[in-house]
């Protein structure tokens, strides 16, 4: 596989953060990784990676 390939595969994986406004007034800030595609999940398993990188964070501020 060419580095333009693999880097093809990789760019298509996002983190999104999606804000809710809360009833308190605070806001809560939600960030994930979108779901990998099959060659990136490929990838990730014959590294022994996460297909989720970074998990979910949750932020209330």
């Amino acid at each position: 596989m060419s580095w333009t390939r693999l880097r093809e595969i990789l760019s298509v994986q996002q983190r999104i953060t999606a804000t809710f406004q809360q009833r308190d007034g605070r806001t809560l800030h939600v960030r994930k990784a979108t779901v990998a595609e099959p060659a990136l999940r490929r990838i990730y398993d014959a590294l022994e990676l996460n297909a989720a990188p970074g998990g979910i964070q949750k932020l209330t501020v």
